[in-house]
């Protein structure tokens, strides 16, 4: 027998307005609270928290528990559910206009993928973060992560503070109302300790920014509009990238290489 085709409500196309596919599916969300790992005794921020369904999992999970909703008509339901849990705090707010808290905390969310990427850089600004945990769409997950074997800008340049993977994916049919391709668990934890001296952190995010501009049509010829040709052509040999090598196949392991060899003294 063919499956039912799922019926779209209005309220269901009020919640593909708002970019939100809420998860229904139960293994998924232990799946998302397992990549989380939060604290038990730390602060978790929860974003695009929706009616609940990762809320109470997370909340038996760890200390304090705040959970960001910004569409009124979920929010109330997720305020009833809230209600019952002593260590949970209900916001109907904007998660991207709150301040980061001044406590170390960990953020975990499936959030609205119209707003990844704003969502991504919040994170990523905030400087008592330990950890995100985020669903988005596969494809994103993949590529912030190098699960393609290529390497995005913003992974690269944050490299040195924070690692990415892709902890996990999540079928289409887990949501609802169903979205049009699957999910990733994109997870983000900043290093104990950066991987090159905090001073250092500019200079080697300039570096990373003139390779992925490609001025000079390789990314040898733009490391020479900086750097003497002899030094480049010699760190590049040291870390084994071919000079006609693409921008985004340079690992990040090998940007970090480059940096101290093209500023070494």
């Amino acid at each position: 027998m063919a499956p039912r085709p799922i019926r779209s409500t209005e309220r269901d196309r009020s919640r593909r307005v708002l970019s939100q596919n809420f998860l229904v599916d139960r293994a998924a969300v232990q799946r998302v609270v397992r990549a989380a790992d939060p604290d038990p005794a730390g602060l978790l921020l929860e974003v695009g928290a929706g009616r609940g369904q990762l809320t109470r999992p997370l909340a038996a999970r760890c200390g304090r528990l705040t959970a960001y909703e910004v569409d009124p008509a979920a929010a109330r339901a997720l305020a009833a559910v809230c209600a019952e849990l002593s260590t949970v705090e209900h916001r109907q707010a904007d998660f991207l206009a709150a301040e980061p808290p001044p406590e170390p905390f960990a953020v975990v969310g499936n959030i609205p993928w119209s707003l990844t990427s704003a969502v991504v850089r919040w994170c990523l600004a905030a400087p008592r973060l330990r950890s995100a945990t985020l669903l988005t769409q596969l494809e994103y997950a993949r590529r912030r992560s190098g699960d393609y074997g290529r390497w995005t800008r913003l992974t690269v340049s944050t490299w040195p503070e924070f690692g990415w993977r892709l902890a996990g994916r999540v079928p289409r049919t887990a949501f609802r109302p169903v979205p049009a391709v699957d999910a990733g668990i994109l997870r983000i934890e900043r290093r104990p300790e950066p991987l090159l001296p905090v001073a250092a952190l500019p200079a080697y995010r300039r570096l990373v920014g003139w390779g992925f501009e490609g001025v000079g049509g390789s990314l040898a010829a733009t490391l020479r509009r900086h750097h003497p040709p002899a030094r480049v052509a010699a760190a590049l040999r040291a870390t084994r990238i071919a000079s006609d090598t693409p921008v985004g196949y340079v690992w990040p392991e090998q940007w970090l290489v480059l940096f101290r060899l093209l500023h070494a003294r």
